[in-house]
């Protein structure tokens, strides 16, 4: 710690609840293998392709359809960790998912800013990543840092001017949603080795961790498939995020649309499983809907995000939560009220790491007032769940006496 940087304070909840009963769990295990069994799901990448086939997948090379046997996917998964440590840039910063807490990110990658200083709407630039780094260093609230928006000041490669400006301004471990092509997650991977200081530290201590999304229904992105594979070679934690829109890219049921992103994260998952055995994954749903008269995004109600947590447990792998991202166009009790909802619920069922703070407009706009609330909203949900104190000294007697 450099003497400056607060300590990082998870949510850390003294008591759990289950949204799901383990009778609808089992509904949802068995869709995901009736899924991914009947229907399959589309993967144009012929190295994903190959590992599939390998590990006895029906896989159709035309077509591009992969189908799993639940049989299949229950081996792969076993081989999968638990739990793991995310580095920080020193051993005060790492995240151990073990421990029963709840570490939150910021959100990102928004494409507008409020200006720091001109207070004006514009397109974000390689200096907000860096700044919002600096001030998401010293908020206690704040585990782990996103690129909070995009450097659209550098065209080529922005993902990678992005980690260089989060490394350079974080003590914080770094996760990327925007690292999604094999030859940047290379230099990423590079990048993560001079911070951790050595391939065998990134293999203990991740600095890093990638986000890859599949795409609704049912399929794969070539680009990122291979960079997951990357990253999973290297040791860095990978996720898989599934954001099946209810009403569009998905079924207009909820239950419906849980059920289809879960099984695309499974089958994105069961790929790294196979490949590389005991490789550090998340399970990460963050369905939407889309509104039936004009087709614009919204988020879910907050307890859909708890449920991805549950689903994520049910197949024995972390989670990240959605803890955010409203779709408010400024402050307001509306901005306040879901990041709340979210992070509270998220907690209680569990939910390892979760990130949404900090953005406006549906995960687009950074007003950095933003994430100074958010703090203010993530300590109240932080003290809420944090149970009694029922010690002698609290109870009080003498003083009642």
């Amino acid at each position: 710690m450099d003497g400056q940087t607060p300590p990082i304070e998870p949510i850390v909840p003294a008591y759990r609840v289950c949204i799901l009963s383990d009778e609808q769990l089992e509904k949802f295990r068995s869709n995901t293998f009736t899924i991914l069994e009947e229907t399959g799901f589309h993967c144009p990448s012929e190295r994903a392709l190959r590992i599939y086939a390998e590990h006895g997948a029906v896989v159709d090379f035309d077509t591009r359809i992969v189908k799993l046997s639940p049989d299949l996917i229950l081996e792969a998964l076993s081989h999968a960790p638990r739990y793991y440590t995310m580095g920080g840039q020193t051993e005060a910063f790492d995240l151990d998912l073990s421990k029963g807490v709840t570490y939150v990110g910021t959100d990102g990658t928004g494409t507008m800013t409020i200006d720091y200083v001109t207070r004006e709407l514009r397109p974000s630039i390689k200096d907000d990543v860096a700044q919002s780094a600096r001030i998401s260093d010293y908020l206690s609230s704040i585990s782990f840092y996103w690129p909070m928006v995009s450097a659209q000041d550098h065209p080529t490669c922005p993902s990678l001017h992005e980690l260089d400006a989060s490394f350079n301004n974080s003590f914080k471990h770094v996760q990327t949603p925007t690292v999604v092509e094999e030859v940047t997650t290379r230099y990423a991977v590079e990048m993560a080795k001079v911070v951790a200081g050595s391939e065998k530290e990134v293999r203990k201590r991740p600095p890093l961790s990638l986000l890859i999304c599949t795409i609704a229904p049912l399929a794969m992105d070539a680009e990122s498939m291979d960079a997951a594979l990357v990253a999973a070679e290297a040791g860095i934690p990978v996720g898989f995020m599934a954001m099946p829109n209810t009403g569009s890219t998905a079924p207009a049921t909820i239950a419906g649309t849980i059920s289809q992103g879960d099984a695309e994260i499974v089958s994105a998952m069961v790929l790294i499983q196979m490949a590389f055995p005991g490789a550090p994954i998340y399970h990460s749903l963050m369905p939407g809907m889309t509104h039936p008269r004009t087709g614009a995004y919204y988020s879910h109600e907050s307890h859909v995000y708890a449920i991805g947590a549950e689903l994520a447990h049910m197949w024995g792998v972390p989670t990240l939560a959605g803890m955010g991202g409203t779709d408010a166009h400024g402050l307001g009790w509306e901005s306040g009220m879901g990041g709340g909802k979210s992070q509270l619920l998220s907690a209680l069922c569990g939910a390892e790491t979760g990130n949404g703070m900090g953005l406006l407009r549906g995960s687009t706009l950074l007003y950095p007032e933003a994430l100074v609330l958010d703090m203010k909203i993530y300590n109240n949900v932080r003290d809420s769940v944090a149970g009694l104190d029922t010690s002698p000294d609290h109870m009080a007697l003498d003083v009642i006496q």
